[in-house]
């Protein structure tokens, strides 16, 4: 059985749904994603962490408080039919499972992955959309004007989570564990430098991205807008609200969106991303190996020197 087809036939979860972060100040946080667009409340015993919700109204977030920023867990959602598979899966894949703290075992599952990431899976709704969305177009037709006035711009607010992206010593070893254990698919990838996944179920052409680093860590999340106009006027929400700091606007070879990356107050980021690339479901997509000049950005701003930097190590 060839690689390609052994893939097909496992199980896969579907989609993200929520990711938990650690970060020095829940202050600082809240000020940092109101500002990004993102609907944030306090939550938890006597309100020690947030919540983070888009525009969708479904929670994609938990910030908890921590002496310094790193990954809490990341949960993916799964069919129900695919719970026991997906189980089998990470122990024979050389994921560590972990006893659930709720004892929800008939309804979910911890595990730990090579390189120390806490994952849950569970069964739950597919937040991920089943089709791409149509909201790219910025353009207008003949005798209408094509864009309001500066005075008119709304306050950009995120539809949904779109990916997210980890730092990792071994590119690679990440990307086989992940097929092998959760059924991602590789989209694309650039040497043993970063690379691409996505679920089998309809997705964008990255749900998980793995960065080269001497040790795990954050990168970021991204963000799903309307258009490229939507990415650029975060960029000006963001400036204007003190965040500066970033990369951007541009737009990537691999997933092909628009983007805009802005620096949080832990040294990771937060992107505005619009037009992704997607893969529909049963599709299988050609997973090229790009150089590295040929597979940061189509057109944008140079990379900032500090870009890549693990902030965490």
């Amino acid at each position: 059985m060839t690689k390609s087809i052994a893939a097909q036939s496992r199980a896969g979860v579907h989609s993200i749904d929520h990711f938990a972060l650690n970060v020095p100040s829940l202050s600082e946080a809240q000020r940092f994603f109101d500002a990004f667009g993102l609907d944030v409340t306090p939550a938890g015993v006597d309100a020690q962490e947030l919540e983070l919700r888009a525009a969708d109204g479904h929670r994609w977030a938990r910030i908890f408080a921590a002496g310094r920023k790193s990954l809490a867990y990341l949960r993916f959602n799964c069919f129900e039919r695919d719970l026991p598979v997906l189980r089998d899966q990470a122990a024979a894949g050389g994921g560590e499972l972990i006893p659930s703290p709720d004892g929800n075992d008939d309804k979910a599952f911890w595990f730990r992955d090579p390189d120390g990431n806490l994952v849950q899976v569970a069964i739950g709704p597919k937040t991920s959309p089943d089709v791409k969305t149509g909201r790219a177009s910025v353009g207008a037709t003949a005798n209408v004007r094509g864009t309001c006035t500066r005075s008119e711009v709304r306050h950009v607010k995120p539809h949904r989570l779109s990916h997210v992206l980890l730092f990792t010593p071994d590119v690679l070893r990440a990307v086989d564990f992940y097929e092998r254990v959760l059924g991602l698919r590789l989209s694309d990838k650039s040497q043993d430098l970063i690379a691409f996944t996505h679920a089998p179920h309809g997705c964008d052409h990255h749900l998980v991205a793995f960065a080269k680093s001497h040790a795990r860590g954050w990168h970021h999340s991204s963000w799903d807008v309307d258009n490229v106009d939507a990415v650029g006027q975060g960029a000006a929400q963001m400036a204007a609200a003190g965040y500066e700091k970033g990369w951007g606007t541009g737009r990537h070879v691999l997933g092909s969106n628009y983007f805009h990356y802005v620096q949080d107050p832990w040294g990771s980021f937060c992107e505005y991303s619009a037009n992704i690339d997607f893969v529909s479901a049963g599709h299988v997509w050609p997973a090229g190996d790009f150089s590295p000049e040929e597979s940061m950005y189509l057109w944008g701003p140079p990379v900032p020197a500090d870009f890549v930097r693990n902030t965490e190590v």
